[in-house]
């Protein structure tokens, strides 16, 4: 009796597995073939997420840079929408908030912001969805766990960063502070690399389970 239970379990589970993975190709499928306005409806909806998760934030203080969720909200928008659509979901989210939408960190917006020490790491989400995006939809190898999860540390730590440090430097010497690149680097990447990593590894996770290894 037991053995059967068990059988009946496994088939049960193979069965929702399977469901589960039509259903992931299937949304897929449906992304690639839907309309502009489902995806402009997407990307507005996934800017909406990453200024929902600025709002979870750590202030360190011995930086203005504060400590964000943002950057999980970066790959969902580079893993459920693409390339194009993820890179312009967080073009969105950039100019919406110059525009003075109040979705950055602290809930800040507008001109401001632009004059901030953190602008430059919201451009570099842009080049972030765009690379992660790209990459997981050319090649089906590049959705596996250990390259997947190579993309977005390269993309998190890498391409937000190189923008985000640039402004930060821009900032410091617009304010008279004295602009050094062990200093840059103390303020606005050391202190985050532990941080970005583990939400990189989650998000790494969630696109594992997300994306289909089949092609759409």
């Amino acid at each position: 009796m037991k053995e059967q239970n068990g059988g009946m379990m496994m088939i049960q589970n193979s069965h929702t597995l399977e469901v589960y993975r039509q259903k992931r190709l299937s949304y897929f499928q449906w992304r690639t073939q839907s309309t502009t306005f489902a995806k402009i409806a997407l990307a507005v909806s996934l800017a909406c997420l990453t200024g929902l998760l600025a709002q979870v934030k750590i202030y360190l203080p011995f930086t203005p840079v504060p400590l964000v969720a943002s950057q999980i909200g970066v790959i969902l928008a580079a893993v459920l929408l693409g390339r194009k659509w993820g890179g312009i979901s967080m073009a969105i989210y950039a100019v919406g908030g110059l525009a003075g939408i109040p979705w950055f960190a602290g809930f800040k917006g507008g001109a401001a912001a632009l004059a901030g020490p953190t602008i430059g790491y919201v451009f570099g989400f842009i080049l972030a969805a765009l690379f992660i995006g790209g990459m997981i939809d050319s090649r089906t190898q590049n959705r596996k766990a250990l390259p997947l999860t190579g993309i977005i540390l390269f993309a998190q730590l890498v391409l937000v960063y190189v923008p985000g440090l640039i402004s930060l430097a821009i900032w410091l010497w617009s304010t008279g502070q004295t602009v050094t690149l062990a200093g840059v680097l103390f303020m606005g990447y050391i202190p985050f690399i532990v941080g970005d990593i583990l939400k990189s590894l989650v998000g790494a996770a969630a696109a594992k389970a997300i994306v289909p290894m089949e092609k759409y």
